[in-house]
Parts: C-alpha cells; structure tokens; sequence
C-alpha cells in the first residue's frame, strides 16, 4: 500500500537525498537543479512512501490538468532505490493513478529515463506503463551514444580535424569562462534553427556554480579568442553534451573535433558513456541526417529517448 504526496519545499532535503542514493537518478532532479526554472513551471512532483519510508519520486509539473514527467527537464519519470521491485512499482503506478484521478487530473505524459543513465537497470517503469497505465508510445527521439571504454576508432573526417585543429596551434581546456562562448553558441543557433539556448548564460552561470563538478565547459581558443566550445553534463554513468558550438573559423580548423578528443580519450575516457543528444526535430519526426553523421564519426549509435502518454 502507497500513499502519494505532492512534493513541496520542507521536503527538498528528503527529496535531494533519495536523488543523490537512488539507482536511476540525476543531478538534474536535485532541486537546485529542477527549481532554477520553477517560475515557468507549476510543480506537480510526486512522492510515494509505504511502511519502509519514501518509496520512490517522480519530478513532474501540471498544466491544464495534464501532469507532465517534466516539461522543464531533458528525461523525468519515476526514480527508485534499489529495493524497489517490479510487483511494487507496479502498484506504486496504480497508486499514483489513483492519486492524480482524485486530483482531477486527466491526462499523464511521461518521459522515461533513458536507459544509459540508469546505474542499475531499471526500466520496471516501462512495464507498469503498458501493463496498468495502457500508455501508449507518443515521441520517440534518437540520440547518439558513445561506449567510451571501447575506444572505437573515429571517420577519417573526424580525425583530420583533430590534426587540423593542433596544427593551427588551437588550445583545448577546461574553462569556467561561460561569457566567452555563450555568444557563439546563440549566434549559432539563431543562425541554423532560428531558436535560442534552452539556458540563458546567467541560468547556465548559475547552475555551474550550483553544481561545479557536473557541469563543466571545455573550450577552444586560437591566439587567445575562444573560437567554439562544449558544455558537458556529468552523471554516474554518462558524459553528456549539453551545447557544443564553434565560431566559422574554428569549424573550418575542426576545432569540436580536437575538443572531443581531449574529453573521450583523456579526460572522461573511463565513463561508461559519451552522449551527444538529440539528432531529431519535432517531436523525433525528422532525423537531422546531417547532424547524426557527424555525430556518428564519432563511432556513436542510436539510444532513444522515449515520451509516453496516457488518460485517467
């Protein structure tokens, strides 16, 4: 039996702890993480406990009574500890649904946490979605991951960037000047997809200094001017590019190439995984068959990222 809470803030302790202990959860659940943005969200985070204490969580945020495993996040869904076992997620779904039908809510969509992400497997979630939810598969977008432990070996085109970029004397380090590339990364935006940055450079400055060991920048400079760089998320199990950009010099010098480089082959060459992200638009309809070839010379495949939705 499970009784379901709405989170509220007297349980940021309680809720950051279980984050930071459970099997499949992220930084980006920590509440200094998820409530940056909390002004453009009505939080609607659930919290299951039964006669062991808190069972699971579940970031979420509401929105014309349609609850949603988070609008303001790249994954959510449930996150668990490892005594969690498939019979009692299953009913901790059926106790969550009864909640929300209670709560007038009419609609669920939930994003699944990818499993590169998990410590330990856990797609139980999964099951409970057909099994009681009778959810039904809405979004499916593909992201390219590398098993960086296996050092597979790079496209010819990738590798002569890197040659390039040396060559040319371009420095690679890591980099807390955020201010120098933010520049670049929303020019390039603009320019290719007429968008902006999901994070504003002050948000970006912001969580960095909230979360200074699992978001770092690396950058490329050539005679002192930064010329492109990449802002990496690190999670237990995943090294994943947030943004990457460079500058048109620094395309023509290959300066990403030599950048990703230093981060697979010598800094976070013992992660389990690299992963660049999406290489699809609007809502996975359309593949960027450019944007993943590149990303394949990388020696990266297809993980995807999974969006369910169902009625109460």
């Amino acid at each position: 039996m499970f009784e379901v809470k709405r989170y509220t803030p007297d349980n940021a302790e309680e809720w950051n702890l279980f984050v930071e202990e459970s099997r499949n959860g992220t930084f980006l659940f920590h509440r200094s993480y998820m409530d940056y943005h909390s002004d453009r969200f009505s939080d609607y985070s659930l919290m299951f406990y039964d006669e062991k204490g808190l069972f699971a969580v579940m970031p979420a945020n509401m929105s014309n009574q349609v609850v949603y495993s988070h609008q303001g996040l790249t994954y959510g869904g449930l996150v668990v500890k490892e005594r969690a076992t498939a019979a009692a997620i299953v009913e901790a779904f059926q106790a969550m649904n009864a909640y929300l039908r209670a709560n007038n809510i009419h609609r669920v969509v939930y994003k699944a946490i990818p499993w590169i992400y998990q410590q330990i497997p856990s797609q139980e979630d999964l099951y409970a979605l057909t099994q009681v939810c009778q959810a039904r598969l809405t979004v499916r977008e593909l992201s390219t991951t590398i098993v960086l432990p296996r050092n597979l070996r790079w496209s010819r085109v990738r590798r002569r960037g890197v040659v390039r970029a040396k060559e040319a004397g371009v420095v690679v380090e890591q980099s807390s000047d955020f201010a120098s590339f933010w520049p670049i990364l929303e020019r390039n935006l603009y320019d290719n997809h007429h968008v902006h940055p999901v994070h504003t450079l002050a948000e970006m400055e912001l969580l960095h200094d909230r979360f200074p060991q699992q978001i770092i920048l690396y950058t490329a400079s050539l005679n002192g001017e930064t010329v492109g760089g990449v802002v990496l998320y690190l999670t237990p199990q995943v090294v994943h590019a947030q943004y990457s950009s460079a500058t048109p010099e620094g395309k023509q010098l290959g300066v990403l190439d030599a950048i990703y480089d230093r981060i697979m082959h010598e800094d976070m060459k013992d992660y389990p995984y690299f992963d660049f992200g999406k290489s699809t638009e609007e809502d996975g309809r359309i593949l960027n068959r450019q944007l993943v070839f590149q990303k394949e010379g990388f020696a990266g495949r297809g993980v995807c990222y999974d969006t369910y939705e169902w009625t109460l």
